[in-house]
């Protein structure tokens, strides 16, 4: 990955902490994306210290704010020309309805809206590194979900496990599209489930599946193993051209059926590009 720059989503904690390390540790320069400048500076410099590498810079966002995502960037493209890998990890589980500072549904805000909106302000940088390679981090809770493109916004029935299968269905569908849309540009996109991962996601939650979620933690396999596929994906040479794949464990594996319907992607990209107003 030397000479290679690489962008991590969420990267201060869990699996993209341990996605920008490794990433670090091949040589990548590496761009943390992150929400809270005291937690990212932090991380940084854990990963500095334990890589060895110093190429290693923290910017910005907060994925509740479109705005946010914006200026984030053209901070990047502000400084850099190239961009080989984008890893979008970012996200959030909620237990009760919010709304981010757009007005929208805050899980489907967050986990689909912002990194679907970082993309796209990343594609043509993305295509002028080609080879280069777009990893979304959906989950094997897509298959729980279904796009009600009447109410996106979750307004008539909230379940924080519904609307948080539907936002990891969301991230599956751009995959997908996206795949197809860059097809022949040398800039590929894939997804993947990272496997039910100790860390601190979903740890302010309430309810049956705060239950749910704690009776089953001790059995959960730790944040280095979960970000395997995430650097898999990044950076193994024999996945250099693959494109529209969902993977788990390092293999290519079979979505729901929802996510693989190619006019729900369409509608779904059209919808979403209306909402961030690209």
């Amino acid at each position: 990955m030397v000479g290679k720059v690489v962008m991590v989503t969420g990267a201060n904690s869990g699996i993209g902490k341990v996605t920008a390390l490794e990433l670090a540790r091949k040589g990548a320069s590496v761009v943390m994306l992150c929400r809270s400048r005291s937690k990212g500076e932090v991380a940084r410099d854990e990963i500095i210290a334990q890589s060895g590498n110093a190429q290693v810079e923290l910017l910005l966002a907060d994925f509740a704010s479109l705005e946010s995502v914006r200026r984030a960037a053209d901070a990047f493209l502000k400084s850099h020309d190239r961009l080989h890998v984008l890893v979008n990890n970012a996200g959030l589980y909620m237990g009760e309805r919010l709304l981010s500072q757009d007005g929208y549904e805050m899980t489907f805000a967050v986990n689909h809206l912002a990194p679907f909106l970082l993309t796209n302000l990343l594609l043509d940088t993305l295509r002028a590194s080609a080879p280069a390679r777009v990893v979304t981090v959906s989950s094997g809770a897509h298959w729980g979900g279904h796009l009600r493109f009447d109410d996106l916004n979750a307004t008539r029935r909230f379940g924080g496990f519904r609307v948080y299968s539907t936002s990891k269905l969301a991230n599956l569908l751009f995959s997908n599209e996206l795949a197809r849309r860059l097809a022949g540009s040398g800039v590929t996109s894939n997804s993947l489930h990272p496997g039910a991962v100790a860390t601190k996601f979903g740890s302010g939650t309430t309810g049956f599946f705060s239950f749910v979620f704690n009776l089953a933690r001790p059995f959960f396999i730790s944040p280095e193993q979960g970000a395997q596929t995430s650097i898999y994906l990044a950076s193994a040479p024999e996945v250099e051209g693959v494109s529209g794949k969902y993977y788990v464990d390092k293999k290519p594996q079979s979505s729901s059926g929802e996510s693989n319907n190619q006019e729900v992607q369409r509608r779904l990209w059209d919808v979403s590009a209306q909402m961030v107003k690209i």
